[in-house]
């Protein structure tokens, strides 16, 4: 399919995109975190089968993110446990799955009281997605979209080191998940009423 194809709808929602500054933090594709720093985020591309990515609008600021977030004690110290319960609380969504990619070296942690800690990428496969609802956490209602990886980056406002990560993502995806390489063009929003994902069709719950 040549070119990017969305609705009106979705149009206007990206029209307001906010992007937030890219912060300069290295990124290490492939390796385990080392044992002196510690976890303190994880966020997650999470793969349809076509190959499309699950992206979360921010509808009030326009901001863009991966579903994903701070690690809490319930989540015992795994980042995959603590990306399973984000993507439920954020986006209503079920993932299976979920492999190390990579981690990004924040030297000056502003979320680890200004000590330096890591911040884990993931890829995970997307099953289904449930009725849309705030994030119990924050309160914010987002709207879910399945892009192509690139694009997710370009919305993302990650640049150069977006491109690096969603590239791994890609590559564990298409090993793991037997995703195709080269993801659909076409922008979607899932239906409010949640989907279970089939190869290449959303099968809406509420039909």
């Amino acid at each position: 399919m040549n070119g990017t194809h969305y609705s009106g709808e979705i149009a206007d929602l990206l029209g307001r995109v906010r992007r937030r500054p890219t912060a300069d933090w290295p990124w290490h594709p492939g390796e385990p975190v080392p044992g002196r720093l510690p976890v303190k985020q994880c966020w997650g591309w999470l793969f349809a089968p076509d190959g499309r990515v699950l992206t979360l609008v921010n509808p009030r600021d326009g901001v863009v993110g991966l579903p994903g977030g701070s690690l809490e004690p319930q989540d015992g110290g795994d980042p995959a446990v603590a990306l399973a319960r984000e993507a439920a609380e954020e986006a209503q969504a079920l993932i299976d799955g979920p492999c190390h990619v990579g981690y990004l070296y924040d030297r000056v942690g502003a979320t680890n009281g200004g000590r330096e800690c890591a911040r884990v990428r993931m890829a995970a496969a997307l099953r289904s997605v449930g009725p849309t609802a705030p994030d119990p956490a924050s309160g914010r209602h987002y709207r879910r979209l399945l892009v192509a990886p690139g694009l997710a980056v370009e919305l993302l406002g990650w640049g150069a080191s977006g491109i690096r990560q969603a590239r791994a993502a890609i590559q564990a995806a298409v090993a793991l998940f037997q995703v195709p390489g080269r993801a659909s063009e076409v922008i979607e929003e899932l239906p409010a009423g949640g989907c279970e994902f089939r190869p290449c069709v959303l099968k809406d719950l509420r039909s």
